[in-house]
Parts: C-alpha cells; structure tokens; sequence
C-alpha cells in the first residue's frame, strides 16, 4: 500500500438508565411507537430539563475506566439544527467541556500491543429513531432524550483490525461496568468512523470520509478495508477524494453515498441556560468510582495467574455472565480451574445453545459443579464418567457424589487395591508378558486394558499404568 489510513471513531453508547437524560420520561426498548414519551421529550414549551444523576455516575466511571481526566463541573451546550428526529430544534451535549478528557484504551493486535489515544468522553440526549418507508419517514419519539455518552478517539487507528479490536474493548467496557447493555444490533452501541489516506512519511491528513451506523463489530473492520482500498484506487488513477458521508451495506460488501459535505456544517453551539454549571464534589466523583464493577483487564490478570491460556481467557470473557459464574465456582473450592473450563466453555455452553437457556436456569449451584471438579482432581472419577455424571447434574440437578454413588462410578485410588489386581492380570496373562519383554509395546496397552476390564473400568488408569510397569520392569 502506498497511502497510510488516517482513522478516528466515534462511538455513541446508550446508558442504561431508568430514565432519560433531561426528563423523567422511561427509558425502554421494542414498546410500542411513541408511548413512552414526556412533554420535555416532545419539545413542549415551558418544559425544563433535569440532569440525570446516574447519568452523570456512569460517565464518571467510564471516564476512569478510560484512564481520563475527569471534570471537576458539568456544562451543557446546545447543537442547534432542525430535523424531525429532533422536535426542541436543538441537542444538549458537551461541546466545549466533556466530562472526560485525554485518556486511552489498551487493544491488542496481531502486531501486538497499542493504546489508542482517546480525546473525549461526553454526555449527550439521543434524537428520535427514523424509519423511512418510500417516499415517507414514519419518527418514533421513544427514543428522544434516552441517555448517551460519546467516546471520540484521536485519529491515531491506522486499520480495520485496530479498529475492531478498539470497538470490542469499549463494548467490552461498558457491558462490564453494567452501564450499557452493549449490544450493536439493538443500537445500545452505534459507532461512525472517519478516514483519509496520506502518503507514508506525510505529515499532512487526506480529505475525511465518514461512514456511519456501523451495526456490528465485524462491519467495521469490513467497512474500514473495503473503504480503505476504495480511497486507494482513487488516489492511484490519480482521482480526488470527495469529502462525504457513506455507509456500509453488509449485503454488497462495500460503502455506499449517502450524501457529499459541501462545507462544515455550522451547529451555533453555545452554553445552554437552564442548566447552571454543576459541580462535582471530590465525594461524588470517588463514591461513583468506588460502585465500579470489575473490569476485565482485572480479568484478564487474575485469569492468567491461575494459569488459563490467552485463548481461554477471551473466550470466558466474552460474556460477563460466565466469567462470573467461573468465578464463583472457584470461590466454592473448585481446585483445577483448566478442568473448570473444559466443563464450562465446552460441554455447559453446548448444553445451554442446544436447550436455549442462561447459566441462571441451569438445575445445579456453582457448588455442586465444584465438587465434580474435585472428584476428577481427587482421581475419584476418570474423565469418561466425570462427563456421564455432568450430564446427570445437567438433567436432575443431583450432588455429583450422589449420583456417582447411585451409577456406581466410584474410581478406585487405593494402591494396595490396585496392586492386587495387577498381580493377577499379569499371573494371567504371562504371554503377553513376554510379548513386552520382548519389544511388543502393544502389549502394555492389552496388559493395562485387562486391568480396568477386571476392576469393572474403577480402577485410576494412570495408576493402574504405573503399577503394571513397575511390575514388569
């Protein structure tokens, strides 16, 4: 490639509040068009706005979850412009003061590490959802004033997987910190990207593109790559890039115009006069900082020091309900946390894709899951049984020691008993003996399967082994 990109990303995550940003109207998702809406939503004359104080909360902790400088005041400005998503004719955000300032996120590529430098966290009011069928647009007003706060980063991203990985950390964030649900394809999280090209060794920034409503994290990866290559085509037949606004259409693979920007669009911002500057106390800031859930950063350390891989990390952080639920089995004295997650992330997950439910519904408690993982430690059961009696827990609910007393899988871990079956097979089978003496490895393999065959499949396989070497050593 002959041209660096250029990438910015700003990213709109919708707080999970009980209410709106300005009003006391509710926050909800799938109601009914235009039934949870108040007077102040609606822009009705007269009606004043009231800052929503968990609102306020949750930018603060994400502000330190970002490692960013955090405004001692709140102030509020007003975006004027006219659409129909926006019935007062102007937006409060923060433009010239946001609550979080100059801060970062660690990502991690297949180049390694990197912190993408953040500019800006601000609080905001979200518009009205528009729904254009034809040549008319249906407004839902459900939606106007919900609570939103908009992370902007520098344009330090140089493609699509930086990119990605950024989006997936912020979601990652805000899910963990249970401010936002996170999720993409219900608008929780909507993300537009800004990029340019520039020759490498430039110091001078192409003309910007805009792409924006990204819907998932792989569209912006995708749509970053294909505009990417686009821009790169143009500037090598020796076009220009046009200053503009495009979108990403997941069924053609490519971004498509939405419109040009003949000139910056000029909002009139200024203070906005029914809301004084508010000052946050040193208290306020710490108690809202101090109601942080666990970030998984902190995760992911904890994890690596039991000895999880980097792949197994990643796989039990992807979903906050299972790093949790892994947690606290440990906590109930689960003593191998590998057999932990071979029992989670692959026999428990398959269980509940295939029945449709959450940890929450399954029949057993962290405890008893604990106490199978110790039987298997302990070498009480072998792995084969430690899946029949899984499955049982799965159906019944039963303590794992109950049920492996009930099929009678009891592994049998006492020396003397095993020694005592050995000293028979072997008496018993002084053919194959001397087929081992004589280089047949095969025959260990027949000698050790006797053995279990004559204690009924209890008796501990690797003991059972080491014995039988022993004796024909």
């Amino acid at each position: 490639m002959n041209f660096q990109p250029v990438i910015g990303i700003e990213i709109h995550v919708e707080l999970k509040t009980k209410s709106k940003m300005f009003s006391r109207g509710p926050v909800t998702f799938g109601q009914m068009p235009n039934t949870e809406t108040v007077a102040y939503d609606l822009g009705y004359p007269g009606v004043m706005p009231v800052v929503n104080k968990q609102a306020v909360r949750y930018g603060i902790m994400l502000s330190e979850a970002l490692h960013m400088n955090i405004s001692k005041t709140l102030y509020f400005d007003r975006k004027n412009y006219f659409y129909s998503d926006l019935p007062k004719g102007y937006q409060i955000t923060q433009q010239d003061h946001p609550i979080g300032s100059e801060g970062y996120l660690e990502i991690t590529t297949s180049e390694g590490t990197k912190k993408i430098a953040i500019e800006r966290a601000h609080l905001e009011e979200d518009t009205a959802k528009q729904l254009h069928l034809g040549d008319m647009t249906l407004v839902d007003y459900n939606r106007a004033g919900t609570p939103l706060i908009e992370i902007v980063t520098h344009p330090v991203i140089r493609n699509g997987e930086e990119a990605s990985k950024y989006v997936e950390g912020i979601r990652e964030i805000v899910t963990y910190l249970g401010i936002s649900d996170g999720k993409m394809e219900e608008g929780n999280l909507r993300c537009d990207i800004n990029i340019s090209l520039m020759p490498f060794g430039s110091k001078v920034f192409g003309t910007k593109v805009e792409v924006k409503n990204l819907n998932s994290i792989a569209n912006v990866k995708a749509a970053l790559d294909y505009e990417i290559q686009r821009q790169s085509e143009i500037l090598l037949s020796g076009g220009k890039i046009d200053q503009e606004t495009r979108r990403y259409d997941e069924g053609l693979k490519q971004t498509i115009l939405m419109r040009k920007k003949t000139s910056a669009i000029d909002y009139k911002y200024f203070r906005e006069p029914n809301i004084l500057p508010i000052d946050l106390t040193e208290e306020f800031i710490q108690d809202a900082i101090s109601h942080m859930e666990k970030l998984p950063s902190s995760y992911r350390q904890e994890l690596s020091k039991i000895g999880l891989s980097s792949y197994e990390i990643e796989e039990v952080l992807r979903n906050k309900e299972f790093v949790l639920y892994f947690e606290k089995t440990l906590k109930e004295g689960a003593k191998n946390p590998k057999t932990l997650w071979n029992l989670l992330m692959v026999d428990i997950l398959a269980y509940l894709n295939k029945n449709e439910i959450t940890l929450n519904e399954l029949k057993f408690d962290n405890k008893k899951l604990a106490k199978l993982i110790n039987l298997l430690e302990d070498k009480k059961i072998n792995s084969k049984q430690g899946k029949q009696v899984l499955e049982e827990m799965l159906n019944t609910g039963l303590d794992p020691e109950e049920i492996t007393a009930k099929l009678g899988l009891a592994q049998i871990s006492d020396l003397s008993e095993i020694q005592k079956i050995v000293d028979e097979v072997i008496k018993n089978n002084q053919q194959s003996v001397s087929d081992y003496k004589a280089g047949k490895d095969r025959a260990l393999g027949f000698i050790v399967g006797q053995v279990m065959k004559a204690s009924h499949g209890k008796a501990n396989p690797s003991l059972a082994k080491e014995l039988v070497l022993k004796a024909l050593a």
